[in-house]
């Protein structure tokens, strides 16, 4: 036995370690960005509902000053009708 055959047998193991290494590191993050993409699909539809939300007490709070004006209204015109009785 000579020794290029040690020096071979180093490369390819040295080869081979440096595959493995790369395929670990791409499904490790190929796992990592759709867990990624997974969370942020989560998000936006907690933000889709949070507008919602709002949105919907918005007109909430516009329905609540249109009743509070009218019975403002309400209020005095029974004042009014009070003082001319």
């Amino acid at each position: 036995m000579d020794g290029g055959d040690g020096m071979t047998e180093t490369v390819i193991v040295a080869v081979l370690s440096l595959i493995g290494t790369m395929a670990g590191a791409y499904f490790a993050n190929k796992k990592s960005a759709a867990l990624i993409a997974y969370r942020l699909e989560e998000l936006e539809q907690k933000v889709a509902k949070h507008n919602g939300l709002v949105e919907r007490t918005y007109h909430l709070e516009e329905a609540a000053a249109v009743f509070e004006e009218k019975l403002k209204v309400a209020n005095h015109r029974i004042d009014d009708l009070e003082r001319g009785a």
